[in-house]
């Protein structure tokens, strides 16, 4: 699998890692989760250069994860806002946000504390079935082929695969 192929892949974890699954790209989006949105503040609070920033600015609107908006005429300037695309990134980067505060804050605890508007409560992003609403633990998780499966070098190995899955498979490979 080469990298600037991952989006022709049919993996979806591949397909999205085509377009967030750089550094750059990931700080960009932490910064407009915090409400910057003009080229000249993400390259501030970065450190990034012009090219840099511009390339990756550029294919995040090309993916519709952004929109340019001006905010000025003369001369002309964009800001950079999140399309609904863009804010379904949401969970993604507070899973980061959260693994970082377990196992990458240093001594004295996390850098940035979240707090749910709604509640008034500071949280920890947890991740839950949408069917039964319970929290979603990997060795309670299993995968099947979707309707799109083809490659399997993306589905699970057979020994991962409970027995009534695995019988599963076998059919639909008949």
């Amino acid at each position: 699998m080469r990298w600037n192929e991952l989006s022709e892949e049919n993996c979806s974890m591949a397909r999205t890692i085509s377009v967030i699954g750089d550094r750059w790209t990931l700080l960009i989006l932490r910064d407009c989760f915090l409400r910057v949105r003009r080229f000249e503040d993400f390259q501030e609070r970065l450190g990034i250069t012009r090219p840099i920033l511009a390339n990756r600015l550029k294919k995040l609107v090309d993916e519709f994860v952004l929109v340019k908006v001006p905010y000025q005429q003369r001369p002309r300037r964009y800001e950079y806002r999140l399309t609904q695309k863009g804010l379904d990134l949401y969970p993604i980067a507070m899973a980061i946000v959260h693994w970082g505060d377990v196992y990458m804050a240093g001594k004295k605890g996390r850098p940035l504390v979240h707090t749910h508007d709604l509640c008034g409560k500071d949280f920890d992003p947890v991740m839950v079935c949408s069917e039964c609403g319970e929290p979603l633990l990997p060795k309670q998780v299993h995968v099947r082929p979707g309707p799109s499966a083809k490659d399997p070098r993306h589905l699970p190995l057979e020994t991962d695969l409970p027995a009534a899955r695995r019988i599963t498979k076998e059919k639909a490979a008949s």
